[in-house]
């Protein structure tokens, strides 16, 4: 879960140029509600039906949803090396159609290849299961090879190719893991 004592490394990282959000760039609005107030910002990030703004621009509610930061305990210098949801709608496995995916995850470029976010997928899965879900979808951009490997590592079966206009038209691979 985000905490007050993780946003300081959070809000660096977005300095630096990562964004929190792999579908649009999030930095300059996110900066200005930390900046704001940071304990809102952390609530605002943990609250329920807040409304989101699309790549496209438009605005839809928030899907329920556990967000967790990535945490290194390897590295105590640097502790925070990602972030990683889950989102669901009550009472079925079906997403909206602005979602690529239950699961959405990034990691800093500086901590990539290092397992946090194989690590991060399995212990999410747990929380999947924990909502009720029996399966999960999980969507990459189609060059992205360390991410497949990832989903792959977890159990996750390529069930296919597909470009989400909403999005832009490079292709995305949808993953399916079974969660029983």
């Amino acid at each position: 879960m985000p905490s007050l004592a993780l946003l300081d490394a959070y809000a660096a990282a977005m300095r630096a140029g990562w964004s929190p959000n792999n579908s649009r760039d999030v930095t300059g609005e996110y900066l200005a509600r930390i900046d704001e107030d940071p304990g809102e910002f952390i609530a605002w990030l943990l609250r329920p039906g807040e409304m989101i703004r699309l790549a496209d621009g438009s605005e839809v509610r928030r899907l329920p949803d556990r967000l967790r930061w990535i945490v290194a305990l390897d590295q105590p210098g640097e502790p925070l090396v990602g972030t990683i949801g889950l989102r669901w709608q009550d009472g079925t496995a079906e997403l909206p159609e602005h979602v690529l995916g239950h699961i959405g995850y990034t990691v800093l470029p500086g901590h990539r290849g290092r397992g946090y976010a194989t690590a991060a997928l399995a212990l999410i899965l747990d929380e999947a299961r924990n909502v009720g879900l029996s399966q999960v979808e999980i969507v990459c951009d189609h060059d992205n090879h360390l991410s497949r490997r990832v989903i792959e590592k977890n159990g996750g079966v390529l069930t296919e190719t597909f470009v989400n206009p909403r999005y832009g038209d490079e292709p995305h691979l949808r993953f399916v893991i079974g969660l029983e």
